[in-house]
C-alpha cells in the first residue's frame, strides 16, 4: 500500500444535548479544527467524504445538511452512511486510486434529536425480526448472554470495563461521562435488557469529528508529525442474527488479520501500544479484545481482571473513555481514529500512554458487530 498519513484531526466536545448547535455547526467546528491542526486551508483539500445517516438525522439525503460546513463547494464529495472508520476507509481508497491527494473526512451524530430504539429497530429484517421489537440494546443483550454463557464471562468482569473507561474519561476533556464508579454501582444500576444494565451501556450523545488524509507528498509538505496508516482491514458477517454464532466475532478476526498482515504485525498484544475500540456495551470490549487477538477466546474477562487494559497496563484499551463514556453513533469510529492519532503523536494530554509507536482504532457497523473495520496507525 502506498504511504498515506493522517495529518489533521478535529473534534467537538461530546455532550448529551447540543441545543444551540445544528448538524452543520458541529461539523464546521470539527472541520475548522482539523484544518488548523494540519496547517492547511480548505483550498488544499481536493475531495471530501461525509459520514451521516438519514435515520439518525431525521431527513433524507442527510449529507446535504453538512456539505457546505465541510467546505464542499466546487469539490468532489461523497457520503458513507455508516460508522466513521468505514467513512475513512472510503476516503483512503480515493487517495490510493491516485485521483486525489488530500481527503477531508467528517462524521457527526445528534442522538439527542433521535429515538434510538425506533431507529435501531429499523435495521432488522422487516418481515421476521423487526416486529419482535429488537433494537440495539435488546439484540446486544442476546449476544452478551450467548457470549457470557459460552465462555463463563461474569457480569462483574463486564462491570470492570465500565469502571475503567468512565475513570479514564476523567482525563479526556472531550468526553461526556467522566466519573468514578465501583463494580457494585454498575451491577446495581437499572437493568435495561438482561444482562445489560444502564452503566453497561453507552450514553446518548451529540458530537462530530473530522480528519484529513494525505498521500506521502502532501503529508511531508504540510505535517511536522504525520501519523502513517500502516494497515486497514474490514469484513462483514451475515445480516440475520440467526445465521451467526453470536458468541463469536469471526468478521472482526478476519478484519484484524488483514490489518495486521498489511502492517507486518505478528503479535498484536506485544506490538500494539494502545487500542481504541468500539465499546457500545461493556461486554463488547471483552469480546472485541478476543477478536483482535489481545487474548485467547473466552479470556477477555481475565484480561480486564489482570489490569493489563488499564492506562498503566501492558495493553491500554480506551484511555479516552471509549464509547461507554461518549457515543456519537456515526462519529464514534472516527473519534477512535482521532484518539489513536493523538496517542501516536504524543499529544493526548492527561490520557497519553507513554512511548506509543503503534496504535489501533476499531469501528463496527450493523447489529451485534455484523461488520468491523480495524486501523493500524504508527510513526
Amino acid at each position: 500500500m502506498e504511504r498515506t498519513a493522517i495529518i489533521g484531526i478535529g473534534m467537538t466536545k461530546q455532550e448529551r444535548r447540543k441545543e444551540s448547535e445544528t448538524f452543520s455547526d458541529m461539523v464546521f467546528e470539527a472541520v475548522t479544527k482539523a484544518l488548523n491542526d494540519a496547517e492547511m486551508t480548505i483550498k488544499d483539500i481536493d475531495n471530501i467524504v461525509t459520514g451521516c445517516n438519514d435515520f439518525w438525522d431525521g431527513r433524507t439525503i442527510s449529507s446535504m445538511a453538512v456539505g457546505d460546513a465541510s467546505g464542499a463547494w466546487d469539490k468532489n464529495i461523497s457520503c458513507v452512511e455508516g460508522d466513521g472508520t468505514f467513512v475513512a476507509l472510503y476516503g483512503l481508497t480515493r487517495i490510493l486510486s491516485g485521483s486525489y491527494r488530500a481527503t477531508l473526512i467528517t462524521a457527526h451524530s445528534k442522538g439527542s434529536e433521535s429515538i434510538s430504539s425506533l431507529i435501531t429497530n429499523a435495521m432488522f429484517d422487516p418481515i421476521y425480526t423487526r416486529p419482535l421489537g429488537l433494537d440495539a440494546i435488546t439484540s446486544s443483550a442476546l449476544q452478551a448472554k450467548c457470549y457470557m454463557d459460552k465462555y463463563g464471562i461474569t457480569e462483574e468482569q463486564c462491570a470492570m470495563v465500565s469502571v475503567k473507561n468512565h475513570r479514564n474519561a476523567k482525563n479526556n476533556p472531550y468526553s461526556q461521562l467522566p466519573m468514578d464508579l465501583s463494580v457494585k454501582d454498575v451491577l446495581n444500576s437499572r437493568r435495561l435488557a438482561d444482562p445489560i444494565k444502564l452503566l453497561d451501556a453507552s450514553p446518548i450523545t451529540d458530537g462530530a469529528c473530522a480528519i484529513i488524509l494525505a498521500d506521502e507528498g502532501m503529508a511531508k509538505r504540510f505535517s511536522k508529525h504525520p501519523v502513517w496508516i500502516r494497515g486497514v482491514g474490514f469484513c462483514a458477517d451475515a445480516y440475520h442474527l440467526g445465521d451467526r454464532d453470536l458468541a463469536e466475532c469471526k468478521s472482526l478476526e478476519k478484519a484484524a488479520k488483514t490489518a495486521y498482515r498489511m502492517a507486518g504485525i505478528e503479535n498484536p498484544f506485544k506490538e500494539i501500544d494502545v487500542a481504541e475500540i468500539y465499546d457500545a456495551f461493556s461486554y463488547q470490549e471483552l469480546m472485541w479484545s478476543e477478536g483482535l487477538g489481545f487474548c485467547e477466546k473466552g479470556e477477555g474477562g481475565k484480561l480486564v481482571e489482570s489490569g493489563k487494559t488499564e492506562m498503566g497496563g501492558s495493553m491500554p484499551i480506551n484511555p479516552s473513555g471509549g464509547c461507554l463514556s461518549a457515543h456519537a453513533v456515526i462519529a464514534a469510529g472516527l473519534i477512535r481514529i482521532a484518539e489513536a492519532v493523538l496517542q501516536v503523536r504524543g499529544g493526548a494530554g492527561k490520557r497519553q500512554i507513554p512511548d506509543v509507536k503503534t496504535g489501533l482504532a476499531h469501528g463496527i457497523n450493523g447489529p451485534c458487530g455484523q461488520s468491523h473495520c480495524v486501523w493500524i496507525l504508527g510513526e
